[in-house]
């Protein structure tokens, strides 16, 4: 992208450069804060051999996990998976690469990875199967494991409302890992429900300055519910 408007004009062109075996960070929490039109694209383009990053991989049918429907996905970085039927069979069949993190250590994975700082020491996992083959080193009499950064090619990011100068404000909950998502890619893509002109957002609500995002978009969304609880 050339200038400070950060705006494309199609889905097509939002994510041009992705192709097979790259590393894709995907925002959201369950179904809250997804960037479902981007994972539609990604289904569309029909890239195959990739890792994703994200907090869990969607559910049967929508969000991410219409990227395993379609056998795209080589190997999922996650912290919860349990809302994904196919995600345990494929698992079980050796068809994809899992692999568990702590929820806090997946966030500061990939903050560590957007900072610039390549790996971290935490006492979270140790004992565990999570710390094997990991670095341990004592600090003040507790033991601490050495967690690696994330970073990715391409991080697809939901926002709510953003100008086109790419300064990004989510809704709520909806702000989840896609911050995080926002700063640790080479590329980041986010698609918002809005964009205005410069000068009308308050400098101070923006929770994603543009200097981390490449191209944006606005999009439609279905925003559908991941467990609907109903009271008589």
């Amino acid at each position: 992208m050339a200038g400070l408007d950060k705006r494309v004009a199609s889905y097509q062109e939002a994510l041009e450069g992705l192709s097979n075996n790259m590393t894709v960070l995907a925002g959201g929490f369950g179904l809250c804060g997804i960037p479902e039109n981007l994972i539609a694209e990604i289904r569309r383009r029909d890239v195959h051999g990739l890792t994703v990053v994200s907090n869990n991989c969607g559910v049967d049918g929508f969000g991410l996990g219409v990227l395993l429907e379609s056998r795209q996905v080589r190997k999922v970085i996650a912290s919860y998976v349990g809302e994904n039927a196919l995600f345990e069979e494929l698992v079980i069949k050796g068809e994809l690469e899992v692999e568990l993190t702590p929820q806090g250590s997946l966030a500061e994975k990939i903050r560590a990875g957007g900072a610039g700082i390549p790996a971290f020491f935490t006492a979270t996992g140790y004992g565990t199967p999570v710390a094997e083959g990991k670095e341990v080193r004592e600090f003040a009499g507790r033991p601490y494991i050495l967690e690696p950064a994330i970073t990715g090619d391409f991080a697809i990011v939901k926002g709510w409302k953003a100008d086109w100068y790419g300064n990004v404000i989510y809704r709520h909950t909806a702000q989840n890992f896609n911050p995080l998502m926002a700063t640790a890619a080479k590329i980041t893509v986010v698609e918002v429900e809005e964009i205005v002109p410069p000068g009308e957002l308050d400098p101070a609500a923006i929770h994603t300055p543009g200097i981390y995002v490449d191209r944006l978009i606005q999009g439609q969304f279905e925003k559908r519910i991941e467990q609907r609880t109903l009271r008589a």
